[in-house]
């Protein structure tokens, strides 16, 4: 049976890893999506078209036209701060679109594989399973815990990938990640202040990508969580940037949560026991020292 899926965000590092997954494979139709042009340097095996989240007739036409097996949705404003700052966006893009799409696929009988995040957890009492009780400090982590809800609570075949501090690299990047900026700073002799009362897995783009495509292929339904296996403060991951790329570490000032004066709080402790992926959807995270090999690798390719 052909597989007829929709990948939102494709423009984005995760959307990006997903595409060649899915392209010019057997029995598979890829439409990605996106806003603006395509930005993705393959072509070929895949289509695309342009679409906002928040224009739901743009959304009722692609879904009666396609007729989906399965969503893919990837896209969200995932700015923390901006999220803090302009909720009306951040609930129009991570609430009611999910809201809509979730609705579509009730209609057209089309199961959801949704991209969520560790900052539906307090970060109080981390690593954490699957079922452990939510509690957002912030916007952004409430607006994703509400599109999980609004999921859960629809009774749609769906699979929803928890995951967090997500890094890579990719032609044509719209926004940076902490690996991407700490290299870039250190090897501009710039200053940077981190934090070390924040502790994450930090999750290369291409493992969250094959976990998000196993959960398709396999019709997985629940909640996964899925990250890289190692957790770490988020000085000492800038520490072992530098030490990868051989950079100067004297340039990295280590402060506490509280001295940054962000707009939205932050969840101290969340990392993920990654238990459940690994059985349920083989998943076989790289460590973080082979995930800064390989963006190195792409890096000298680019």
């Amino acid at each position: 049976m052909q597989k007829r899926i929709i990948l939102t965000g494709s423009n984005g590092l995760l959307g990006q890893k997903i595409v060649p997954l899915l392209a010019d494979r057997a029995n598979i139709h890829l439409l990605a999506t996106s806003v603006g042009i395509n930005r993705h340097p393959l072509r070929q095996g895949y289509d695309y078209e342009p679409a906002d989240l928040t224009d739901f007739s743009r959304w009722d036409e692609l879904f009666n036209e396609i007729r989906p097996t399965d969503l893919i949705h990837t896209a969200a404003i995932t700015n923390v701060d901006q999220c803090e700052d302009d909720r009306k966006l951040c609930d129009a893009v991570n609430v009611e679109a999910v809201r809509h799409l979730v609705a579509l696929c009730k209609t057209y009988g089309t199961r959801l594989t949704h991209i969520s995040t560790d900052f539906v957890f307090s970060g109080e009492s981390g690593p954490y399973r699957e079922g452990d009780p939510t509690g957002p400090v912030n916007y952004y982590g409430r607006s994703k815990l509400m599109g999980e809800n609004i999921i859960l609570e629809s009774g749609i075949p769906s699979a929803i990938l928890r995951t967090m501090l997500l890094y890579g690299i990719t032609p044509g990047m719209s926004r940076s990640n902490i690996v991407l900026w700490a290299k870039k700073s250190l090897e501009e002799k710039v200053p940077i202040r981190v934090v070390n009362d924040q502790y994450r897995c930090p999750t290369l783009a291409e493992d969250l990508a094959a976990a998000t495509v196993s959960a398709v292929m396999r019709s997985r339904s629940g909640i996964y969580h899925v990250s890289g296996a190692e957790m770490m403060p988020m000085s000492e991951l800038v520490y072992e940037v530098a030490d990868f790329w051989g950079l100067d570490k004297s340039l990295v000032t280590e402060v506490s949560s509280d001295s940054l004066n962000q707009k939205a709080k932050r969840p101290p402790v969340t990392g993920f026991i990654i238990l459940k992926a690994q059985t349920e959807l083989e998943y076989s995270p790289h460590s973080f020292e082979q995930g800064l090999r390989l963006v190195d690798l792409q890096m000298k390719s680019l």
